[in-house]
């Protein structure tokens, strides 16, 4: 493990108090200008979701919608209006096989997007210290009058995220303060994540709002475009099981 990575690990709450953890649950908010494009402006408003940490898993309930779907590497499960049985897509990638920027999304995609986008957000700097990720510490960064050191991280291919090279960016105190990324399945749109409003909880430090918006250039020269704020991600509470 690289200083950078130990620096941010220890900020963050530290391996010792992350291994006790089974899951991070929370009430959210999710909007911005993706979920207009997508034909769902409303749709993560006012949901719970409950991440494990032992597995790249999340459930998510959405109570003004009779709604509740589970999202996992291989599989998408969508259950609603009072059904008993759950609807299950055993290969969800390929579910957005053929879609252009404005293909709206159903159930399973929004599932699938959310599932692996909170799961990935909730679990770093933590996730980075799994078999077979690759980190490397790359040139420094200053923005907001601040100097900011830098990671570049290599995903293996058994974790899903939004891509496989991603850059997280972390302040003088070791709390993430950016996190860059392109997202496959939106055609390679770029993600410039911000996260805000840092509180402790259980034991770690979880920010409690992130704002994500577009960038354009190479990593040394990285401009970000802040109209439209394509998603907002509110934290109303947190929680976790141990």
């Amino acid at each position: 493990m690289n200083d950078l990575l130990e620096l941010a690990i220890e900020a963050h709450g530290g391996m010792d108090r992350w291994n006790k953890i089974k899951s991070i649950n929370a009430e959210l908010s999710i909007g911005g200008a993706i979920w207009y494009v997508k034909g769902n402006p409303d749709v993560l408003q006012e949901i719970t979701i409950s991440a494990d940490t032992r597995q790249e898993k999340v459930v998510m309930k959405f109570p003004r919608q009779d709604k509740l779907t589970v999202f996992q590497p291989g599989l998408i499960a969508v259950k609603e209006n009072g059904a008993k049985d759950f609807q299950y897509f055993s290969d969800p990638k390929s579910i957005f096989a053929g879609h252009k920027l404005d293909t709206p999304w159903k159930n399973e995609h929004i599932a699938y997007f959310s599932g692996e986008a909170l799961w990935t957000y909730l679990t770093i700097p933590f996730l980075y210290t799994e078999p077979g990720f690759q980190t490397e510490e790359i040139e420094p960064w200053e923005e907001n009058g601040e100097i900011w050191r830098r990671l570049k991280v290599i995903f293996p291919e058994n974790v899903v995220s939004h891509c496989r090279e991603q850059l997280s960016y972390f302040g003088s105190d070791g709390l993430l303060r950016r996190h860059d990324y392109t997202v496959d399945i939106l055609g390679g749109a770029t993600g410039a994540n911000y996260a805000y409003d840092y509180r402790q909880t259980c034991g770690l430090m979880i920010p409690r709002l992130r704002k994500v918006y577009a960038f354009e250039g190479e990593a040394m020269e990285r401009k970000t475009i802040t109209d439209p704020l394509l998603v907002s991600i509110t934290f109303h509470s947190i929680n976790c099981e141990e």
